[in-house]
């Protein structure tokens, strides 16, 4: 059945009980109330900006967005673009989008503007709802995408090249259209990270949607007591897809806007939040500030907090250690996936398999794996690393009117391929080694950046860690580790040299750099910036040892 089937289900199941929460710790309470939304923050303006709404309410919301789009001949197949910061506001008008058999298109925040316009253009969006953060950006391409398509505003002071979202909205009906909505009809287009040039549109259908609902709530047993705290941001399908076990069990949800520790470990205690999905740099932000004695647990009433899970990106086995450290009683699941297969959990530890940190997991709920050779032949035998590829019912249906980027990644059977490289123990489970585009062939070696940036993690000075390669004139490719080190330590590079003795010859980084590791909203390091940034100063200086 069709995603949108849940929230009608909710509204008619549990009509007054909280299904949304938006926590703004950056702005005290001093907003107006709105039509059907209320406040629950106390008076004292000590407390961080909160609203929440009903799943009744989420569901009028959804129903009177998509009256409009109807009433404006927006319908099946059409295209929704949702350019919006997390707000109590985003989900409604995704699943607004849904009701009309229309295709939501979830937008980066940090587009720019000839972004913007690519993607709106790129996936033949009929209407693009933007929101206050926005204004600018939309203002410089409004002339070339108004026309033949709707701008909605979503905020406060509509500008005059669009229509008041809101305006419109409160005076169209909150019944559900009910339109004929199957498992086969498109749902959704989302885009790539694109961190190698402008990103490729991916195709989900409903089918896909309602797949990651099972899987997520299967991995996490979410339940009515639950609470999840989402922080980042929902244009990505791992934070939807995870919400979307909230959504399946019809439990409460809190969007936090902020990632300070404190911020996070506050809105658990007061939210009560029980499951808490958080990225590589704000686990070990929370790791740091406990460490140094800046938070103190004690503060804080968390033993309602049961799980913790990491996706996005290879998660460093000692981060993990380290937590349970401080955290013995959590449960903990890395959840592996992409957003050509719906996002997270194609791939997952497992709460039940905590000895198997280092690992992304086994096969998710319905999903099926396989790691290939070049050719996309099946490799059986453990410890050899290959190409993973993955198959089930979330895997898109295509790169969105892009045949020749579709054949590249999805054979005839549906497998589809992800350019990540793997390998699986004797166990079965499997263990990420790099991005195919990321190994680095150093002296005809390949060296695989993840491996030593799990080794590097363990050096208690180091808060992150990104390894490259860089242009060499006799190996061709040299590594180079550019390390961020954590606040109140000193460190040379003969330390990290040395701690580096204990890699394979051919392992050790032969370039230190001392700087920020640059991570996109998602998590992900962005590797190609990087190497933009440092390869075209030691491609000069290759050259020059000609």
């Amino acid at each position: 059945m069709p995603i949108t089937n849940l929230l009608e289900q909710n509204c008619k199941l549990y009509p007054e009980d909280c299904a949304l929460v938006e926590v703004n710790p950056a702005k005290l309470d001093d907003r107006r109330v709105t039509w059907r939304e209320y406040d629950l923050v106390q008076s004292s303006h000590s407390q961080p900006y909160r609203r929440e709404i009903t799943w009744r309410v989420f569901n009028e919301k959804a129903n009177r967005f998509a009256n409009l789009l109807l009433e404006r001949g927006i319908g099946k197949e059409d295209k929704v673009g949702i350019l919006l910061m997390n707000c109590l506001e985003w989900l409604p008008i995704y699943f607004g989008i849904l009701k009309t058999g229309a295709l939501a298109v979830p937008l980066n925040f940090r587009y720019t503007s000839d972004e913007i316009e690519y993607c709106v253009k790129k996936a033949d969006c009929d209407v693009l709802v933007f929101g206050q953060e926005f204004i600018g950006r939309v203002e410089e391409i409004a002339d070339r995408i108004s026309k033949n398509r709707l701008l909605f505003f979503y905020g406060d002071a509509c500008p005059s090249f669009a229509e008041d979202y809101t305006k419109l909205t409160s005076n169209c009906s909150s019944r559900d259209p009910r339109i004929l909505i199957t498992d086969e009809d498109n749902a959704a287009i989302y885009f790539s990270s694109g961190t190698t040039g402008f990103p490729k549109a991916i195709l989900h259908n409903h089918e896909s949607l309602m797949h990651s609902a099972k899987v997520e709530q299967k991995h996490h047993g979410q339940t009515r007591k639950d609470v999840f705290l989402c922080i980042p941001p929902l244009y990505h399908t791992g934070a939807k897809m995870h919400w979307f076990g909230s959504l399946i069990s019809g439990s409460k949800a809190v969007l936090l806007k902020g990632t300070k520790p404190k911020d996070i470990l506050d809105t658990v205690s007061r939210e009560r939040c029980s499951i808490v999905w958080l990225l590589v740099p704000w686990a070990q932000d929370i790791l740091d500030a406990l460490d140094r004695g800046e938070i103190s647990l004690d503060q804080y009433n968390l033993k309602q907090w049961r799980l913790m899970h990491i996706g996005a990106q290879p998660v460093p086995k000692s981060m993990i250690m380290h937590w349970k450290d401080y955290f013995p009683n959590h449960q903990y699941d890395t959840n592996y996936g992409l957003s050509e297969s719906i996002g997270p959990g194609c791939v997952h530890l497992g709460v039940e398999n905590i000895e198997k940190v280092g690992a992304i997991g086994v096969p998710g709920f319905g999903w099926k794996t396989k790691i290939v050779d070049p050719d996309r032949n099946e490799i059986h035998e453990n410890e050899k690393v290959g190409e993973l590829a993955v198959f089930g019912p979330g895997v898109m249906t295509c790169y969105y009117k892009d045949p020749e980027a579709t054949a590249e990644v999805m054979d005839e059977e549906g497998w589809l391929y992800t350019g990540d490289m793997a390998m699986r123990d004797k166990d079965g489970f499997i263990y990420l080694v790099d991005r195919k585009k990321d190994v680095i062939i150093s002296g005809g070696e390949n060296i695989y950046p993840v491996q030593i940036e799990d080794f590097l993690h363990t050096f208690e000075p180091v808060k992150d860690v990104a390894v490259i390669g860089l242009p060499d004139k006799r190996l061709g490719e040299k590594t180079a580790a550019i390390i961020e080190i954590k606040e109140g330590y000193t460190v040379t590079r003969d330390e990290v040299e040395e701690f580096c003795m204990k890699l394979p010859k051919y392992k050790r980084p032969r370039e230190i750099i001392f700087a920020k590791v640059p991570r996109n909203p998602t998590g992900k390091i962005e590797k190609p910036l990087l190497r933009e940034m440092y390869g075209v100063t030691h491609l000069v200086a290759a050259e020059n040892q000609s």
